[in-house]
Order: C-alpha cells, then sequence, then structure tokens
C-alpha cells in the first residue's frame, strides 16, 4: 500500500470511530471511551487532514467546529411542507380530538396512538442524500425555511452521515434543536459574568444559537437534535407505522426522545399526559405540552389535513409557564453567605398550575438591566421546580412616576454596613461575625481544621447552639458550659467536656488562623498568613488602611477593599475584642514591613510530591509560606524546585522533563534550617 493509501485509510478509520463516539456519547449518553482518549483521535485527525487537504471532506467530523461567518442565510423551500398542529387545552379538547378522527374513519374502535413530548425548541429539517447530510433549514412558515447547514453540522448529535447502509437515497429527516436546561444555567451564568444579556428562556437561546452568521459561536453552545417525524422519503420502503419510524432513525443514529410511548384510546393519552406532567420538573429539558400521533401511517393518509395542520395529529399544552402581573415591592433577603438578593413581591398570578407571588431578582444588576420600576407589569417564569423569576418588563404599561429601586446601605438583619465591589453583581452584607443571617455558616467556618480546628464541633452540633439559643456569635463559644452542652440531643457530659477541653485547647493558635477563622471575604489560608507576615500583629492590620493593605505582596484592589470593611465595622471589632478577652491567644510575630531582614524564599516556588518521612505536607507547605514561598499543587517552568518523597508520581516525571531542580528531604531540611 503506497503512503498516500495509508494515509487516507487513517484518516477514515479515524472519521468511523470518532462518529462512533460521537454516537455513543450524544445520542446514547453511552461513552465508551474517556474524555482524554477521543481528544486524541480528534487531535490526530486535524493534524493529517492539515497536512493532507485533498482529504478533507465536507462531513468530516473535524468540520462542525463551524465554518467560515456567512453574510446571510438563504431560503430553501421544503418539498412537502412543514405544517403546524392543533392544540388541545383540556379533556374536552382531547376528547373532540378523538370523535373528530373516529367518525372520519367511520370507525368507533380504540386508534393507536403515539405520544411524545413536546420539546421546547426549534423545529429543523435534515436532508440526506446517499447518506449524507446535504442540508439542514428551519421550518420557517412551513413552506420556506432557512438555510442553516452549517451551524446544524455543529451539533454533534446530528450524524454527518446515517449509520449503516439501509437507508434511503434521500429522506428528510424532521425533528427539534433544544438547549438541555444545566447547560441554559451555565450559559447565562457565564453571559452574566462577562457582562453579557442572559437569554430569557432555552427555547430562545436555542434560536439565538441557530441564527449565529458565525456557525463558530453556534459551535460553543451545547445544542441537542432529536428526531420525531420524516418528510420525504425516497428509493426506500416507509415503515408502516410512526413508531417503526422513530426505531429507523435511532438505526440511523439520530437521537429520539426516550419518553415516547405508544397506547390506545383517549385513556391512554390522557394518563401518557398526567404521567409526563408529573414528571416535566425532573426532566433536563422543557416540554411545553405533549404530541399525540395516530400511529399507522395510512390512517394518517386517510384522515390527511385540514387548513395548514394534520387532521391525525394534536399537541396537549401544558398549562403556560409565563404570565403577566404586577410588581407590587422589592424585599431584600440576607443569604447565609451574606449575599444581598432582591426578591419581588407581586401580585399573585398562577403559572405553570402554581400560584407565584414572589420571584428571584437575582442581584442589582439585573434590575439595572430589566430596568425594573416598583409597580411595573412584568412577566414572570417559572419552569419546573426552579424558582420563579422575573424575564422582562412591558413598560408600555408602566405607571407615570413609577420609582426606580435602590440597594440598601445598611443589611436589613443586623443593620450593618453593605458593601458592592466595584465589578462585582453581588452586594454583600459585611457583619458576618453577627448577622443572624449568616451566623451558622460564620460559626462552621470559625470551627473547621484550618481555622480554629475546634475538634467535635461539627455542623449538627452547631445547628443545635444556633437553634436553642446558646450562642449567637463565635465569641459565645467560648462562655459555654459543660452543662450546656449536655442538655443537647445525643450529647451527654462526656462528650460535652470533650467539647469544652477542645475549645479551651482551641484558645492557643496562631494569628493567622484567627485572621482566616474570621471569615473576611477572599481571605483565605495564604492571604491570611501574608497579612500576618506583613503587619506582624492585629492591631497594626485593623488600623491599615485600602494603601497599606495594597503595599502587600498579591494583596489586590478587591481584597484590601474587604479587609478595610471588614475591620471598619464595629460589630466585627467587638466580637473580635470579645474573643481576646475570652483568652485567644497567638505567639508574638514580627512584621515584614518593619524589619530589613531580606533573607526569605520571597518569589520563589516550590511543589511538593510523594511521602516525605519527617514532615507532613501541611508542615512543610507552613514553613515554606512563612518563609515567604509560594506553594503550588502543579509543576511550571516558574516552579523554583519540587521537594520529592517516597513514591512520587507524575509532578517528578514533569519536573524533570522541565529541567527543574528536585529536592530531596534531607535538602529541604537543610534549607528551612539556614533561615
Amino acid at each position: 500500500m503506497t503512503a498516500r493509501k495509508s494515509i487516507e485509510k487513517e484518516i477514515n478509520q479515524l472519521r468511523t470511530a470518532i462518529d462512533t463516539h460521537n454516537h455513543r456519547y450524544y445520542v446514547l449518553d453511552e461513552p465508551s471511551i474517556p474524555d482524554v482518549e477521543y481528544d486524541r483521535l480528534m487531535q490526530r485527525l486535524k493534524t493529517l487532514e492539515t497536512e493532507h487537504p485533498e482529504f478533507v471532506t465536507s462531513n468530516s467530523p473535524t468540520q462542525r467546529v463551524g465554518a467560515a461567518p456567512l453574510s446571510s442565510f438563504a431560503s430553501v423551500e421544503h418539498e412537502i411542507p412543514m405544517l403546524s398542529l392543533d392544540n388541545a387545552f383540556d379533556e374536552a379538547d382531547m376528547e373532540a380530538f378523538e370523535k373528530r378522527i373516529q367518525d372520519r374513519l367511520k370507525n368507533r374502535s380504540e386508534i393507536e396512538f403515539v405520544g411524545e413530548p413536546k420539546l421546547d425548541g426549534i423545529a429543523v429539517s435534515l436532508m440526506y442524500e446517499e447518506g449524507q447530510l446535504v442540508r439542514g433549514a428551519t421550518r420557517g412558515d412551513g413552506s420556506t425555511g432557512e438555510d442553516i447547514t452549517q451551524n446544524l453540522k455543529t451539533i454533534k448529535s446530528i450524524p454527518l452521515e446515517l449509520q449503516g447502509n439501509d437507508w434511503p437515497s434521500r429522506v428528510e429527516v424532521r425533528g427539534e434543536v433544544y438547549l438541555p436546561v444545566p447547560d441554559f444555567d451555565r450559559l447565562n451564568q457565564n453571559a452574566l459574568k462577562s457582562g453579557q444579556k442572559p437569554f430569557a428562556n432555552p427555547r430562545n437561546a436555542a434560536a439565538g444559537s441557530l441564527r449565529q452568521l458565525d456557525s463558530k459561536v453556534t459551535a460553543k453552545r451545547p445544542l441537542v437534535f432529536s428526531a420525531y417525524g420524516v418528510g420525504l422519503i425516497e428509493g426506500y420502503v416507509r415503515p408502516d407505522t410512526h413508531a417503526k419510524m422513530l426505531k429507523l432513525f435511532k438505526k440511523w443514529g439520530f437521537k429520539v426522545n426516550p419518553e415516547v410511548t405508544c397506547f390506545k384510546g383517549l385513556k391512554g393519552c390522557l394518563g401518557y399526559y398526567e404521567r409526563m406532567l408529573e414528571m416535566r420538573p425532573s426532566l433536563d429539558y422543557e416540554i411545553d405540552g405533549l404530541v399525540f400521533k395516530v400511529n399507522q401511517y395510512e390512517l394518517q393518509e386517510t384522515l390527511g389535513f385540514v387548513s395548514r395542520a394534520p387532521r391525525w395529529a394534536i399537541a396537549h399544552k401544558f398549562p403556560a409557564q409565563e404570565e403577566m402581573t404586577e410588581l407590587l415591592a422589592v424585599e431584600f433577603q440576607v443569604g447565609r453567605t451574606g449575599a444581598i438578593t432582591p426578591v419581588a413581591r407581586l401580585n399573585p398570578v398562577t403559572v405553570g398550575g402554581v400560584q407565584v407571588s414572589n420571584a428571584t431578582l437575582h442581584n442589582m444588576d439585573e434590575i439595572e438591566r430589566l430596568d425594573l420600576r416598583l409597580g411595573d407589569t412584568v412577566v414572570i417564569r417559572r419552569a419546573g421546580d426552579v424558582i420563579p423569576q422575573v424575564t422582562s418588563v412591558i413598560t408600555e404599561k408602566r405607571k407615570k412616576g413609577a420609582k426606580r429601586i435602590k440597594l440598601p446601605t445598611t443589611c436589613p438583619v443586623c443593620d450593618s454596613h453593605v458593601e458592592r465591589i466595584e465589578g462585582e453583581a453581588v452586594a454583600r452584607c459585611s457583619g458576618g461575625l453577627i448577622c443572624a443571617a449568616q451566623r451558622k455558616e460564620a460559626i462552621k467556618h470559625f470551627a473547621s481544621r484550618k481555622a480554629m480546628d475546634i475538634e467535635g464541633l461539627g455542623d449538627r452540633l452547631v445547628e443545635q447552639l444556633v437553634d436553642q439559643g446558646l450562642i449567637a456569635s463565635v465569641a459565645d463559644l467560648y462562655r459555654l458550659t459543660v452543662d450546656d452542652v449536655a442538655a443537647l440531643d445525643r450529647m451527654g457530659p462526656k462528650s460535652a467536656q470533650n467539647l469544652i477541653n477542645a475549645l479551651e485547647q482551641s484558645k492557643s493558635t496562631k494569628l493567622e488562623r484567627l485572621i482566616f477563622a474570621l471569615g473576611i471575604r477572599e481571605v483565605g489560608e495564604t492571604t491570611a498568613k501574608t497579612l500576618v507576615r506583613h503587619f506582624g500583629d492585629i492591631a497594626r492590620l485593623q488600623q491599615a488602611s485600602e494603601d497599606d493593605l495594597l503595599a502587600v505582596k498579591d494583596v489586590g484592589p478587591v481584597v484590601a477593599q474587604y479587609v478595610r470593611h471588614f475591620f471598619s465595622e464595629d460589630n466585627n471589632l467587638s466580637i473580635l475584642n470579645a474573643l481576646i478577652e475570652a483568652g485567644v491567644n497567638w505567639p508574638a510575630q514580627s512584621s515584614s514591613s518593619s524589619t530589613s531582614n531580606t533573607s526569605t524564599l520571597e518569589g520563589k516556588t516550590y511543589v511538593i510530591t510523594g511521602t516525605l518521612e519527617s514532615y507532613t505536607r501541611d508542615e512543610v507547605k507552613e514553613a515554606l509560606e512563612q518563609l515567604g514561598a509560594k506553594v503550588s499543587g502543579s509543576v511550571s517552568k516558574k516552579t523554583t524546585a519540587v521537594i520529592a518523597g517516597e513514591k512520587a508520581g507524575s509532578k517528578l516525571v514533569k519536573a524533570q522533563q522541565l529541567g527543574i531542580p528536585i529536592m530531596s528531604e534531607e535538602e529541604l531540611t537543610q534549607l528551612l534550617e539556614s533561615y
């Protein structure tokens, strides 16, 4: 075999393998190889196609990444119109639907139906010729749509080539493109983080993705295609039922909704409706109803069409998930981490079968984006068990003089200052140590292993202590008695004494542990150590201005503001003083800002791997950080040295490949003893 033939053969084998894995992952939900192996196959194919462009085809898996942007979409005339469906809204409508069918067929026996979820997405048409995808189009007005072939090719659940070899010479597969709810949520979260306008709902997101002139944008959206019907079919004997056609779709490599079911008569339809209505909140995709189709194609042809809808199918709609109502007020709630969240109080309205009187507004950025005013008429959306949200404002109905909504300057729970750092969407209460809304989380963090390390004070016990009114702040922990604790559920005198002993033991700590335990936002273990090294004692840190804090290595404007806000709050200072009065203490330490000692490891980065005999990793990390070094979890070109113990793994290998110095445990000891 020539080298050229060998390369062509490998390319074809790679394409077949990648298509198979795409089908297993995106259609069957049964991945057969790790992602990293899939990436290797795809990279190998890309490399070969780059080196041999003469072998690139339009249906190669590499072409799913998107093509050059279009200036506009071409029109496509559907050879067989894509008709809409009549709607049923209640049991009476369904009874009338069945009666019309029976009257026209002159048949009173139970008709077999296929029931399928009515996916809330965008209907599209896929044309295949000799098994190859040649065109994809939107439904449009039913007669004419838009050519969105390049965008549809980026959807990995759409086969670029039909599987097997038993397919028509020409076939048009119809289905719905939709965006799963978890992916929609991630898409909107990323949009908000980057300052972009979020999508109103998954259907809008899917529609917006499909109508991108740049298919590379579409390729980044996790769209899914589900086949539900056939249009044109040539050179093939069509099955006699719709259910068998759906099985053929699966055989050809398409995703078909797993909830599709066959049953007989109106009773079967209504039972399926109740079952799917109950399942609706747990589905990871949105449906706005069900579609019922007569299963036998022969009966479909006999029934025919009326106007622009088939007589043999109907959409039984679920209760609406969007409604209009009036915004009566906006209240601000405080979450367990101090986040201030605006909540809309609404004129009660039924949405999706549930009465809604409250809806989330997320944050002030969302209020500003909506241009929301008190008294506005708003659109409320409720999807499944998701908290209802305000999606838009009907500005045409706005009353004159409608007032703007303002963020409170003090916490509605504890009256502490509300801080909103520039560039951040979320506003927060600065009274973390005394705010009742944050009390439990603040105490749990204070007691955690890397903070004050109070052994035996777990989450459940914290919950009990707060709920019983025994503690209202972290300082109250040191006022507890054995009798207080012993009276709690699942506690006795011995367990209570152990906790009191642990509390007493925790009083002797390190200043950096206490700073971390205070729960100052964005101040983790490393930042706490850096602050203590720089300022030396708590009094100097309390008095530090933002400029003083910005002079600390690795402390930026956001951290500086949070630290300054924390120590500017009288309530926080009261708790800190109470802790000191209770006996919390730490060894004195000189500050780096007041010493001329330059013998440190500032600017150096170390990585620890393997098992050390004389030290734990935490001990090494703490010792190096005390000397000003950084300890990283990964090896890079910026790594100063890798400290390698027994059974060192991939980090050691990578260090050797990069030429990074390797330090033994003995050399580590010498380094630490030299300071």
